[in-house]
């Protein structure tokens, strides 16, 4: 009868701990990628707050230029002013920021800055601007001349076709929206390597109102 040798404590103990080093390595690229994936999104998520925020604060000086650092006489210039000190404090390039593909769907106020029942025509983004979208604001003679506060509708006091509900009082003010292209360089993952289109939208009633 052949005799096998014991197996001592020391060969058990160094056996195992093969076997955990085998399994560690197996679970470190998953571990990596997940710790990866937390960095990416997180990044996402605070850029996201901070256009959010700067849209706000964009809109906000559309409607009120009355600040010290505003450009006197232009409300487009002073959103535009206002997102970039947001995003540079943020560490965030503004050269950035793209207009949406698609203008929020706003209509124009009537004159005096009366809200009417809203037709299907989008007020056209003001084309002074390149990088983000301000409805409510044109430009006499072109991107160059005189700015006129046209305003938009951000709520009516028409009926609610449909359901025969009646509107809101009746609101106008200035709009602002854009969009931050953010990668995501995650290997291995459907959704890595792929540009999404961060977008943000903020609108301000008019301080005359």
């Amino acid at each position: 009868m052949q005799n096998h040798p014991a197996i001592t404590v020391r060969d058990w103990a160094r056996n195992a701990r093969g076997a955990e080093v085998a399994e560690f390595a197996m679970i470190l690229p998953l571990l990596f990628l997940f710790l990866l994936g937390i960095f990416w999104f997180g990044q996402a998520f605070r850029i996201y707050g901070t256009i959010t925020n700067a849209a706000r604060d964009g809109a906000r000086a559309a409607v009120n230029p009355a600040c010290t650092t505003c450009a006197a006489g232009d409300p487009s210039t002073n959103a535009w002013n206002a997102i970039q000190a947001d995003l540079q404090a943020a560490r965030i390039n503004p050269n950035l920021l793209q207009q949406p593909a698609a203008p929020p769907a706003l209509c124009a106020c009537a004159a005096g800055g009366v809200t009417t029942g809203c037709s299907s025509t989008t007020v056209a983004c003001d084309g002074s601007q390149n990088n983000i979208c301000v409805q409510g604001v044109t430009h006499s003679g072109g991107t160059t001349g005189t700015p006129i506060d046209g305003y938009v509708q951000l709520s009516t006091t028409a009926t609610v076709t449909g359901n025969g509900q009646s509107g809101g009082a009746g609101e106008c003010g200035i709009s602002v929206s854009f969009q931050y292209p953010y990668a995501f360089p995650l290997p291995f993952a459907s959704i890595g390597n792929k540009t999404i289109n961060l977008r943000a939208q903020a609108q301000m009633r008019a301080e005359t109102q």
